[in-house]
């Protein structure tokens, strides 16, 4: 009994310890990030009906262990090293989902030191982007940029219970917010166009409003109280009150912006195969994405000069990635256009599983599977993010500028 009533007490100083070097590092808040599998590190691993998910091999066969944890990638995704430069941490936020699953006391620990990733392979901007693409049964799931943010203001409810609402409120404030989101919402409508459904100008037009109001006007959010109780996966959009990021504490904002989207090797394929291009970029989708950037751009800046203590970083994806491929060798690359990982026609025409056609020097390919960059893509493009200088990649600053902002409530 006395062993055990030790034990009990060494638990209890152990997490009030760790609890009180979590809140001594506070000063330089943590990260939250949003989007889709470009960042996903595991959120669609907690819905058994999903498809859009990478547990499974080849995925992660140069991660430690060679697991497939559920990122898009060989290795490591861009949601790790990003985390890593900025932070010089060797721990990348977790899937918010898997958390929930741990301990109350874990939760807050790891959300104090690290932060949280909400990111969503196959989710987009817009409420239904990924759901019928990617579901095996009728409630398939990906979550939503609107539903991610819902599952943080609902967390910023457990913050302000653990810290007060005015540490919660400066925490929040110091807190880097990373997201990635629109070329799912891009490829989907791709694929309208084909059955005439929509026009371009019309979905940027849809799109950047969308964008806007997630960020500073109205999300659509439940509970933003406690974790307690809550289904993440049985949200009613007939019952949610508006919400948005910034409403929640936000105020440094790292925005990755899509990239060249006609170059992955999805599209050559679709080029060669049904456009007749002869497997070169899909221009329009190309168009499209500048297009998008340029509206990005603009909405950042407005949203900026209009709320109160915002700051922003702006990755230019498009150009850095172009400069991949139209450099290749100075890069480090030797193959820009086709997967690593795959079959067929630039090796897209099926996805990365076991038994794919998979390539032996994986450094050397900018692609990894049929949409995604290879880790190597991946750490070229987060250092450019966080410590390029100049408007042509990064603006008007770069994350890890954006980082040591000082910022106020």
């Amino acid at each position: 009994m006395k062993g055990g009533n030790t034990i009990v007490v060494l638990c209890a100083l152990t997490v009030a310890t760790m609890m009180k070097t979590a809140t001594g590092r506070l000063g330089r808040g943590a990260l939250f990030i949003f989007g889709d599998s470009i960042l996903d590190v595991g959120t669609n691993n907690h819905f058994n009906d999903s498809r859009a998910r990478a547990d499974h091999p080849y995925y992660g066969i140069d991660f430690p262990d060679h697991e497939a944890t559920g990122r898009f990638s060989n290795g490591y995704n861009s949601a790790d090293l990003i985390a890593w430069y900025l932070t010089n941490d060797t721990m990348s936020p977790s899937p918010f989902l898997s958390l929930v699953n741990g301990s109350e006391t874990n939760l807050m620990i790891e959300i104090l030191l690290v932060g949280a990733n909400f990111a969503s392979a196959g989710s987009g901007i817009l409420v239904d982007t990924g759901h019928e693409k990617y579901a095996t049964l009728q409630s398939g799931r990906v979550v939503p940029l609107w539903e991610q943010i819902q599952q943080f203001s609902t967390l910023c409810g457990n913050i302000t219970e653990a810290l007060g609402s005015q540490t919660a409120d400066i925490f929040l404030a110091k807190s880097t917010y990373i997201i990635s989101v629109g070329s799912n919402d891009f490829f989907e409508h791709q694929q309208a166009i084909y059955q005439n459904e929509t026009k371009p100008e019309d979905l940027i037009a849809n799109l950047t409003a969308t964008y806007s109001m997630q960020l500073q006007v109205a999300c659509f959010c439940k509970e933003r109280s406690s974790l307690r109780g809550v289904g993440f996966a049985k949200w009613n959009l007939m019952d949610m009150e508006s919400v948005n990021l910034y409403d929640v504490g936000a105020r440094k904002f790292a925005i990755i912006g899509i990239p060249p989207l006609g170059c992955c090797p999805e599209e050559r394929y679709i080029n060669q195969k049904q456009l007749h291009g002869g497997g070169g970029c899909v221009v329009a989708m190309n168009d499209l994405a500048q297009a998008f950037h340029a509206s990005t751009a603009s909405l950042l800046q407005n949203f900026s000069s209009t709320n109160h203590g915002v700051f922003y970083s702006l990755g230019n994806t498009y150009n850095t990635i172009m400069s991949f491929i139209d450099n290749p060798r100075e890069n480090g690359f030797q193959v820009v256009d086709r997967a690593c990982c795959g079959n067929g026609t630039f090796n897209a025409k099926k996805k990365c599983e076991l038994g794919s056609k998979l390539c032996v020097h994986r450094d050397e390919y900018l692609f990894w599977d049929e949409f995604h960059p290879t880790q190597a893509a991946s750490r070229l493009a987060a250092l450019t993010l966080v410590f390029a200088e100049g408007p042509e990649f990064v603006m008007p600053m770069n994350f890890s500028s954006l980082a040591k902002v000082s910022t106020y409530m």
